[in-house]
């Protein structure tokens, strides 16, 4: 029996989904976090061989402790993993440390930095944005003469769309150093077109098990920075430009065995420039929309995938799946009930979202489906109107 530890199991909520899948698939399910039991869900007690808290999930000596008494207690551990962005380094080390299989410390700067990005990116012949990471501000002034405004400005490593800036002159450009002075920034030439995202689950052979593509309607950037609602749908035609150069990066960042969420603009000129990778699952309930659209269950694909090596699944995408955002500090022309009056047949889910969403996907979200793209479109104007 194949021993899981499900890192931080209890955030966000819908993955306790990875749980249920890993226990289905035939593993042992340890869970480690600093929650206490109580706070578990009982979903997620269910399928937990057992659970180990620590008081701080920072504390790097406490980690260790609680991995050291799994192994003593069950064997080797063969899968470590939270699917969060956030905890990536922590667990790549705990990887080393362990010997555990997954992402090492050696690959963090290429999936972490996007400056890093960048190299491969161009080494598979992708067209990017010119960029350069600046260490002051004069250097940051040059490098803008160079490539002229308006630029992006961005840490070259975080996460998300904070503290992401879209600079238009030298004004600007000085109220922005007021606050990203002590910061590793770059800065990059502001690439105008919509972005799409290249979206599935990788196999050992960086080879894609489940693929889907995401059409976003306003960059988060500028959700976050305005503080402005988003909405965003799956495709269900991939353009082959997109999925080659998605394959592409696949191969070129090696992923393997883990989801993965692609991002590139798509240009007037047709042209999918990349932004930049994520090797995790999309945020917020992104991963429930792969179910909606497709019909099918992708945290048991990734288990099946990971505990018994299965690679091959058949799927169709049925549906269009759109995330609707909406924000509490809006005034909405139609209200709850008759958003759910008129189109309640075509809402699989809306609820309140965790507190950490709010910024980039809103208070409160409605999660559509439908076969046409204009009636996804025009349930999005609804809601948002």
């Amino acid at each position: 029996m194949k021993n899981a530890i499900f890192f931080s199991p209890n955030f966000p909520p819908n993955y306790k989904s990875f749980a249920k899948a890993l226990k289905s698939s035939g593993a042992r399910v340890l869970g480690l976090a600093d929650d206490s039991y109580n706070q578990l869900s009982q979903d997620l007690k269910d399928n937990l061989t057992e659970y180990y808290k620590v008081e701080n999930m920072h504390n790097y000596d406490e980690l260790i402790r609680g991995i050291a008494y799994f192994i003593h207690k069950y064997g080797k551990i063969d899968i470590l993993d939270s699917h969060s962005e956030y905890w990536l380094e922590t667990e790549a080390q705990l990887r080393d440390d362990f010997n555990i299989p997954g992402l090492r410390g050696k690959d963090m700067k290429y999936i972490k930095a996007k400056s890093e990005m960048k190299k491969i990116y161009q080494k598979l012949g992708l067209r990017v944005a010119k960029g350069k990471v600046v260490k002051s501000f004069d250097e940051a002034k040059s490098w803008i003469t160079e490539i002229g405004y308006p630029v992006i400005a961005k840490p070259d490593i975080g996460v998300g769309a904070s503290a992401t800036y879209k600079i238009h002159n030298l004004h600007e450009l000085e109220t922005a150093y007021e606050t990203i002075s002590n910061h590793s920034y770059i800065i990059e030439e502001f690439i105008s077109g919509q972005i799409h995202s290249f979206d599935g689950i990788a196999d050992w052979n960086s080879e894609p098990v489940f693929f889907t593509s995401h059409v976003f309607s306003t960059p988060v950037m500028d959700v976050v920075n305005k503080d402005d609602h988003i909405y965003y749908y799956s495709q269900r035609e991939i353009s082959p430009i997109l999925e080659e150069a998605g394959r592409r990066c696949l191969k070129g960042f090696n992923v393997k065995n883990r989801f993965f969420h692609l991002e590139f603009f798509y240009t007037p000129k047709g042209e999918f420039v990349p932004l930049e990778v994520n090797i995790r699952p999309p945020g917020g309930l992104t991963a429930d929309m792969f179910n909606y659209a497709c019909e099918i269950n992708v945290f048991q694909i990734w288990a099946d995938l990971v505990i018994n090596g299965v690679n091959k699944i058949e799927y169709s995408r049925k549906f269009h799946c759109s995330y609707v955002g909406r924000k509490n500090n809006k005034t909405y022309k139609n209200s709850h009930s008759e958003v759910l009056n008129k189109y309640g047949q075509f809402i699989v889910l809306n609820q309140e979202m965790p507190v950490v969403y709010r910024g980039a996907l809103g208070d409160y979200c409605y999660i559509t489906r439908a076969e046409k793209l204009d009636k996804i479109i025009e349930m999005a104007e609804f809601i948002q109107a």
